[in-house]
C-alpha cells in the first residue's frame, strides 16, 4: 500500500467535508461541520491559528457543542472540554475477500431509508453505538437486519475521504446479539464499498475489545491509534 493511499485518513472529516459530502457541509473561512441533523463533527486544520478558530466559533455559535473528532489541534483554553475518548482507525487491507463476496447475496440484509428513521434512532438509543441523529443515514447507505419485522441490527456508511468508505453505527439490540449479525452487516457493506472501487476503513473506541475482535476477524487491520475529542464553544 502506498503511503499516499492512506493519507487522507488523517484528516477524514475534513476530506469528506471537502468532497463527497460538501453538500451537507457549512462552511465560514476556513473551519467547516456538518448542517444540524446531519452530524456534529467539525473540521480545522490541523495546524489551526486563532482566526481559524474564531471561524469555527463563528459558524456553530456561541455555547455550541464542537465534535473534532480526530483532529490533533487543540483549540483556545476559553473552550470548554466536553469529552476525551482513545480509539483506533482500522482499514480493510485487502481490495476483496470471500466473505465480502458471499455478504453481497446476503438477502437477509436490507436497505434502509428515510422511512426508517424512527427504527434507526430507537435502536441507536438502545445500543448507543455513536452519534446517530435523524439526518444521519443521508451520510451514505445504511444497511438493517430485521426480526419478526423489527429492526435488530444496523450498520451504515458515514465518512467519505476520497478512494475510501467508513463503516459506522454497527449496533445488534440486546435479544438478538450472539447471531452474528454485525459481522453480515460489515460484510454487506464492505462488499458494496469495494464494488465501487473504494476501500472500507473504521474507528472503534479502544475499550470495545469486543469490536476490535470482530473487526479482526472480518480482516480489518489497525492503521493507528487516534484520539477523539468535544469541546464547547465559548
Amino acid at each position: 500500500m502506498r503511503s499516499g493511499d492512506t493519507a487522507v485518513l488523517d484528516d477524514p472529516v475534513g476530506e469528506s467535508l471537502r468532497g463527497h459530502h460538501a453538500a451537507l457541509a457549512r462552511r465560514l473561512g476556513r473551519a467547516a461541520a456538518y448542517v444540524p441533523e446531519v452530524a456534529t463533527f467539525s473540521a480545522v486544520s490541523s495546524a489551526a491559528g486563532p482566526a481559524d478558530w474564531a471561524d469555527l466559533a463563528g459558524l456553530l455559535g456561541p455555547g455550541e457543542f464542537a465534535d473534532l473528532f480526530s483532529c490533533r489541534a487543540t483549540p483556545p483554553p476559553d473552550w470548554e472540554p466536553v469529552f476525551v475518548l482513545e480509539g483506533r482507525q482500522m482499514i480493510l487491507p485487502g481490495l476483496s475477500g470471500p466473505a465480502q463476496a458471499r455478504a453481497a447475496s446476503d438477502t437477509g440484509v436490507v436497505e434502509l431509508g428515510a422511512a426508517d428513521v424512527p427504527e434507526m434512532l430507537e435502536l441507536a438509543a438502545r445500543t448507543q453505538p455513536g452519534p446517530f441523529w435523524p439526518r444521519t443515514h443521508e451520510l451514505g447507505t445504511y444497511l438493517g437486519i430485521r426480526a419478526g419485522g423489527r429492526l435488530v441490527a444496523m450498520a451504515g456508511e458515514r465518512l467519505r475521504p476520497p478512494g475510501w468508505t467508513e463503516i459506522s453505527a454497527v449496533c445488534t439490540a440486546p435479544e438478538a446479539r450472539g447471531q452474528g449479525h454485525a459481522a453480515r452487516l460489515v460484510n454487506a457493506l464492505a462488499a458494496r464499498v469495494l464494488s465501487r472501487g473504494e476501500r472500507p476503513f473504521l474507528h472503534v473506541a479502544e475499550t470495545n475489545t469486543a469490536a476490535i475482535a470482530l473487526y479482526e476477524r472480518l480482516g480489518f487491520e489497525s492503521r493507528k491509534r487516534v484520539t477523539f475529542r468535544g469541546f464547547r464553544t465559548p
